[in-house]
């Protein structure tokens, strides 16, 4: 289990590769659809990265 762990959480520093873009396309939509501020923005797109990241993570290690 722990192994398994430490495991998703190694491979999420390349899945950072893939999932940079999208977290910026979303913080961008967001911005010109809501008209949320600068630092509103910021914290999507950190979120959405590093939630896009585990997923990919996950999938990778389970599927």
């Amino acid at each position: 289990m722990f192994q398994d762990i430490i495991l998703v959480f190694v491979m999420t520093v390349p899945m950072l590769l893939f999932s940079v873009f999208p977290g910026i396309k979303l913080g961008d939509y967001l911005e010109e659809k809501y008209n949320i501020d600068e630092r509103t923005k910021r914290i999507v797109v950190i979120v959405s990265t590093i939630l896009f990241t585990l997923t990919l993570s996950l999938f990778l290690h389970f599927a």
